[in-house]
This record gives C-alpha cells, sequence and structure tokens, in this order.
C-alpha cells in the first residue's frame, strides 16, 4: 500500500492563524477521537500552543470501547492534562466541560479574577483538533444552535470564527490542522479508517483490508456477530474481505465477489458504529503525549 500524505494549502494557514489567535484566549480545548486518542492529536499542537491551559476532550465515545476510554483518560491525567469523555452529537458528557474549564483547568485564573472582583470577565476558549473530529458539533451544541458547519467530511471549516455560549462563554472555532507529512503510516491508517483522512487518497478496498486484518486480531468477535463469517488461521485482507462480501451476497457476473462493493460497506459500517464499539488504540507505559 502506498505511502498516505496529506497537507492541503489550507493546513498552514490553519496553524499560522492558531499561533497568533493564542493571545485572545484563556484556554484551549483539544479535541481528539476516542477512538483513536494519539493517532488524533497533532504532534504539533503543544508546540503551537505554547503552554495554553488544555482540556483534552475524547469525542465519538459512544463508538469507542468504554474501558478503552477510561484507560486514556487515566492516561491524559497522569500525564498533566484534564480529560473527559464525550458525544458532541448527542451531548453525551457535555455537562462536565464548562465546569470542568473553571474549577480545574483555569482554577488559578479563576480564583485570580474572584481576588481583582473581575468574576464577570469572559472566558474565552479556543477549539482546535484535526479534521472532522467533531469542532463545530462541539460549538453547536453547546450554543444550541447550528453557528458552525458541521459534516461527516474532512476539512469543512475553513476560516475562523468567534461563538458566544450561554454563562458567559466565549469559543473561537479554528480550522482542522493536520501535521506536514506522517511519519508513522499506523498512524495514518488509522486515521484513514475512521475518515479523518480524504477517502480521495487511499483506495476503499486496501483500506478496508487493513482495517479487516487490524479487527481479526483485537475485535474479531465483531466480525463474527456482524458478517457470520468465520476468520481461520492465516486469514490475509482479502481473505476476510472476500467472505464478508460473499455472506452479503455482493456478487457480480462469473461468480466473482464485488469486493469493492463490500469493502465500501465495512468502512462505513465501522465509521457509524454498526461493528460495535471498537478503539484503535491503548496507551501503553512507553508513549509520551505529545510534545514530551
Amino acid at each position: 500500500m502506498r505511502q498516505i500524505q496529506w497537507f492541503p494549502g489550507h493546513m498552514a494557514k490553519t496553524r499560522r492563524m492558531i499561533a497568533s489567535n493564542l493571545s485572545l484566549v484563556d484556554a484551549v480545548a483539544e479535541i481528539i477521537d476516542a477512538r483513536t486518542p494519539l493517532s488524533s492529536r497533532n504532534p504539533e499542537m503543544d508546540s503551537m500552543t505554547k503552554g495554553k491551559p488544555r482540556i483534552i476532550l475524547l469525542n465519538k465515545c459512544d463508538l469507542a470501547d468504554e474501558r478503552a476510554t477510561q484507560r486514556w483518560i487515566s492516561w491524559f491525567r497522569a500525564h498533566g492534562s484534564e480529560a473527559i469523555a464525550v458525544d458532541c452529537k448527542s451531548g453525551k458528557g457535555l455537562k462536565a466541560f464548562l465546569p470542568t474549564v473553571r474549577e480545574k483547568v483555569l482554577a488559578e485564573l479563576m480564583e485570580k479574577r474572584r481576588r481583582n472582583h473581575m468574576e464577570g470577565a469572559p472566558v474565552r476558549l479556543m477549539v482546535v483538533g484535526i479534521p472532522n473530529v467533531g469542532k463545530s458539533s462541539l460549538i453547536n451544541k453547546l450554543a444550541g444552535s447550528k453557528r458552525a458547519k458541521a459534516e461527516d467530511r474532512p476539512g469543512v471549516t475553513r476560516t475562523k470564527q468567534w461563538v458566544k455560549l450561554g454563562g458567559n462563554v466565549e469559543m473561537l472555532d479554528m480550522p482542522g490542522v493536520l501535521w506536514p507529512k506522517f511519519d508513522d503510516q499506523e498512524s495514518a491508517l488509522r486515521l484513514a479508517f475512521t475518515g479523518a483522512i480524504s477517502d480521495d487518497i487511499l483506495d476503499s478496498e486496501s483500506l478496508a483490508m487493513e482495517l479487516l486484518v487490524y479487527l481479526a486480531k483485537t475485535y474479531p468477535q465483531a466480525l463474527v456477530t456482524r458478517y457470520k463469517i468465520e476468520i481461520d488461521d492465516g486469514d490475509g485482507g482479502l481473505e476476510l474481505l472476500e467472505k464478508v462480501g460473499r455472506k452479503r451476497g455482493m456478487i457480480v457476473s462469473g461468480g466473482e465477489i464485488d469486493t469493492e462493493r463490500a469493502a465500501i460497506m465495512i468502512v462505513d459500517e465501522f465509521r457509524g458504529g454498526k461493528l460495535g464499539r471498537i478503539t484503535l488504540e491503548l496507551p501503553t507505559e512507553t508513549e509520551q503525549p505529545c510534545g514530551e
């Protein structure tokens, strides 16, 4: 499979935009995908946000393995970052967001304002994350209206926009930003699985075969339950793809299996949560947060 690279021109512009607007905010809300907590973090984000107080939101937690998400929250907290699990579309977990920002992330600033009788000053947050991770959905849910564009395809938000929320909070929504090159192709693959990278850069069959191999090793029961297939030792991506296609009756003239159609279905069903709650990476003691 060819190397995955993707760095549209507007990504470089976003990096500059984050740096130039950082002085306008009190803290940074970094949204990551709960299924890929490390892979969906821009490794340059620490340097771009220059030590601003930060809260990490593990979004799409309803699609991730719940036990794995709790491990990640503990891991982030152990490394000095406040973290909570949320689902920005349904609103799950978001009630804890602003209280956590005020009482934990910005506790020192809030106390300083109380001492100086500045309680009325607004709390300003910058929302950052890679494309399609849920920044706009977060803002829309908190604001109670569609103020930011939100679509299930990467790169929709292209310009910054301020949104006023209740409770004297203002949020600055930034466009999604990836990084110049993927040194770790495993991370790139995980982003491709979840749709964070445009599907145009990798053919659907290669993507589905890689996903099936991963799931056969880590969540085999998900494939057995969903597709009623048997997983044999030595099954590769093509064998698994053909088994799924055959079970779903995706046969073309001559009796061949329509692997492209099967591949599109598998990836779509994974992204939609139809294979169950799945996390694509787990924390280990050797892993370090971005920037360390």
